[in-house]
């Protein structure tokens, strides 16, 4: 029980505004290193695959994106049932930070799935297991996005919210088992926790280095967005008034 406050020091939006903005430059810095990195050994230091030729390097981004549309929407339910359950301010705030860029990554996955589907089944869709359950999260994000814009009270905007998140996780474990339920054209899971890489140690490397950068693109996208609406929420407050009192003064 000591360690409870020390736990939650963070959890007071100021304190979150000031920790998450001395984060961002080594965030960023982090994304473009790591993306500039990856893509470079993808594209021209793994060697072309025996099978699909040289149509299979849009793993590095598509791989990747698909990774973090499911754990992104784990993380934007858990923080919005957070919220929900303690009625924790910051963590609906994260929350809502989460999705737009969770549904970007979702869109990234698909269109660059799209991208692979075409010269590897010859389609650029087909209403398989694993492509539709992905669809289907994109739609969860935007129906979140949705719900909470329609709501003007904001605390039951975030209520209705977190419901819809909470009911929609299960469609994470669908998405990820999918290939082992069902027979479907995506194939199986080329990482595994469980057994050996099904890969070249370069195409690991750059699978790898574009996974770190995404996380720490998501991290900085993610706290930029918190921190404008912790001042937006938080606007009458004295230390808020006092940002923009210290930026007026700066623009004179």
């Amino acid at each position: 029980m000591k360690n409870l406050p020390r736990f939650f020091t963070f959890a007071a939006p100021k304190r979150f505004y000031y920790a998450a903005g001395s984060s961002l430059p080594w965030l960023y810095s982090l994304t473009l290193l790591c993306a500039l990195s990856g893509l470079y050994v993808g594209f021209f230091v793994a060697p072309t695959d025996a099978t699909q030729g040289e149509s299979y390097r849009i793993i590095f981004i598509h791989v990747p994106a698909a990774w973090m549309s499911m754990v992104l929407y784990v993380a934007m339910a858990f923080w919005a049932a957070i919220g929900w359950a303690f009625n924790a301010r910051l963590a609906s705030m994260v929350a809502r930070s989460l999705a737009p860029t969770g549904a970007a990554f979702t869109f990234l996955a698909l269109w660059t799935g799209a991208l692979w589907g075409k010269p590897t089944w010859g389609t650029w869709w087909v209403w398989d297991a694993r492509l539709t359950s992905e669809l289907i999260l994109l739609f969860l994000y935007l129906g979140y996005m949705a719900l909470v814009e329609a709501i003007d009270d904001t605390r039951r905007a975030d209520q209705a919210g977190a419901l819809l998140a909470v009911v929609g996780v299960i469609n994470v474990p669908i998405i990820y088992f999918s290939v082992r339920w069902w027979n479907t054209l995506h194939q199986g899971a080329t990482i595994s926790m469980s057994a050996a890489p099904k890969m070249a140690h370069t195409m690991l490397t750059a699978m790898l280095l574009m996974t770190v950068a995404f996380w720490a693109y998501a991290f900085a996208v993610v706290f930029a967005r918190t921190r404008a609406m912790v001042l937006e929420r938080e606007r009458e407050t004295e230390w808020v008034q006092a940002i923009g009192t210290a930026a007026n003064r700066e623009r004179v």
